[in-house]
């Protein structure tokens, strides 16, 4: 087991207080299922609320394992007993909605079903050319 030393205790406790003033904390949290939305309302007096539908863990919940949300770790954790899923508070605040790699794959595929004159062009432009070359097979 680590030994931890007096002074990195104080300075875990100054940056716990700190935390405490600072950053974002639920006061409540409650889902609601007619706009599919889980509304966090703040210590601080804000409401923040978000679309589970935007949540890499929640985007296939039903609406009774959603309607369990619960408050926990100080407020810095949303609780989904339900789904076994916490989320981070502070994260959510700033539009972090999933890991890296999900929320670039998520931002991708929406990305991807835009569409512009400029995509509509260039599909135009491509198929006059032959459009997309066949795949080869390797073996």
């Amino acid at each position: 087991m680590a030994v931890v030393s007096d002074a990195e205790l104080k300075k875990a406790e100054v940056l716990g207080v700190s935390m405490l003033e600072s950053e974002p904390r639920a006061l409540a949290a409650r889902y609601e299922p007619e706009t599919g939305r889980v509304v966090i309302d703040l210590v601080n007096g804000c409401t923040y609320a978000f679309p589970t539908a935007l949540v890499q863990d929640l985007q296939s919940a039903s609406h009774d394992d959603l309607a369990g949300v619960q408050v926990d770790g100080l407020g810095f954790n949303l609780h989904f007993p339900a789904l076994d899923a916490d989320l981070y508070v502070p994260a959510l605040v700033s539009g972090i909605f999933g890991t890296q790699t999900w929320m670039a794959r998520e931002l991708a595929r929406i990305a991807g079903r835009k569409t512009s004159m400029a995509k509509t062009l260039a599909a135009r432009t491509n198929g006059a050319k032959g459009g997309r070359p066949r795949k080869v097979a390797r073996g």
